[in-house]
């Protein structure tokens, strides 16, 4: 019920928003911006999203079939499963989901958003067949849908690529300011669901697994820090995400063939997928793209902004965090609205200005738990989101929080 009353009000609070300022503000264009922005956003979902999705979604779904004949899947879930089966108790040990969700955090965590989709989709769909009532998510589906909305990235390639482009000095200077926001709302979205489910996260073997993972990244921060030039930084993340990715491809096709499977039969059967699966996600992306549609044209980030610069001044903070917000309060609901504020400030500001570093940090800090939960939950006909999207919401805020800080400490 709670997605029915959020969508509802994203057109009911958009609506008297721009009542407001036609009426008030004499702003006569008010509603003709809002529904322009409903067409255009309903072709957004289809022609540029849902399409090519379904392109990346034949190829991916293809090569997780050959992975899957080949062993290759079962022996990643065989591998995590010990420490999957504290946070995931519902699932069972080896069970195919788990290597699933370890190919979407694995991309997500190099940055490779195009890869991390489909595996997403797919360890979902596995999840579904778990599932007791398949009108609402199990617990194991709020826990994966909320670290992937956490966004864990490693390598945030793509942000430091859009610098890059817009001529920062260096590109890569927020490499670690995003890993540090990213890690802090992945472990909030952690949290929060284990106090839900009453999951025990001092377990020995979850605070094994915690604590390592804690390492890899103050290694990989380390590394990064101490033996690379921030020039070099950019051009190894490429690298890496992508060698790391053609591993993969090469690793599941060698296994296959030698376990004798018909490589190219297994990857036509996992792709004939691709097409259905984006089919069937259509109508959940077009209605929550069109219902963030709204709520944009309509102005109200621009009545919040104001409202939190109002409060920040009044508390007696420095407020120079908040011409960045825009960024931050969008990302739950849209990355590609997100990405364009991003761009937006780093053109106004500057790319190595305190709001055109902090954008970026703020998008590299969680991933857009709207559109997410509309995507992947839509892909299996779930309808009723329980408490995922509250949970979501705690980990995106707890990543504001930290990019705001951590941006403070490194650029102001």
């Amino acid at each position: 019920m709670s997605l029915n009353y959020i969508w509802s009000g994203f057109f009911l609070v958009g609506f008297a928003a721009a009542l407001a300022q036609w009426l008030v503000l004499g702003d006569t264009e008010i509603f003709k911006r809002i529904i322009e922005g409903t067409f255009d956003s309903a072709r957004l979902g289809v022609m540029d999203i849902a399409l090519p999705l379904a392109g990346v979604m034949t190829l991916w779904l293809g090569i997780m079939n050959i992975g899957e004949k080949a062993g290759m899947v079962n022996l990643l879930a065989r591998v995590i499963s010990p420490f999957f089966s504290r946070i995931f108790p519902e699932v069972p040990k080896n069970h195919p989901a788990t290597g699933h969700m370890v190919m979407n955090f694995s991309a997500n965590l190099l940055g490779l958003d195009n890869a991390a989709t489909p595996f997403g989709l797919k360890a979902m769909e596995s999840l579904q067949t778990l599932n007791p009532n398949k009108d609402e998510p199990s617990n194991a589906q709020i826990m994966f849908l909320v670290l992937h909305t956490s966004g864990l990235t490693l390598i945030p390639v793509a942000i430091m690529a859009q610098r890059a482009i817009l001529g920062a000095h260096d590109p890569s200077d927020i490499f670690i300011p995003c890993m540090i926001a990213t890690y802090v709302a992945t472990m909030a979205g952690i949290i929060g669901v284990a106090i839900r489910q009453r999951i025990n996260l001092f377990n020995g073997v979850v605070v094994g697994w915690l604590g390592g993972i804690t390492a890899f990244i103050g290694a990989t921060v380390w590394y990064f820090t101490q033996y690379l030039a921030r020039s070099e930084i950019e051009q190894v993340s490429k690298v890496v995400s992508n060698l790391v990715l053609m591993i993969v491809i090469a690793a599941f096709i060698i296994a296959a063939l030698w376990k004798k499977v018909n490589v190219y039969e297994a990857f036509i059967e996992g792709a004939k997928g691709g097409i259905q699966t984006s089919i069937t996600i259509i109508p959940y992306l077009v209605g929550m793209l069109v219902a963030i549609s709204v709520i944009r044209n309509a102005g109200v980030l621009g009545f919040v902004i104001s409202g939190m610069d109002w409060l920040v001044t009044q508390l007696g903070w420095n407020a120079d965090f908040v011409p960045s917000l825009p960024t931050a309060l969008m990302k739950p609901l849209s990355s590609s609205a997100s990405k364009a504020l991003m761009i937006d400030a780093m053109k106004t500001y500057g790319p190595d200005s305190f709001i055109g570093r902090l954008t970026c940090v703020f998008q590299g800090s969680a991933d857009t738990t709207f559109y997410i939960v509309a995507l992947y939950f839509g892909s299996v006909g779930i309808r009723k989101t329980r408490y995922a999207i509250s949970c979501g919401l705690i980990a995106d805020f707890a990543g504001v929080v930290a990019a705001v800080l951590v941006s403070y400490a490194f650029f102001h």
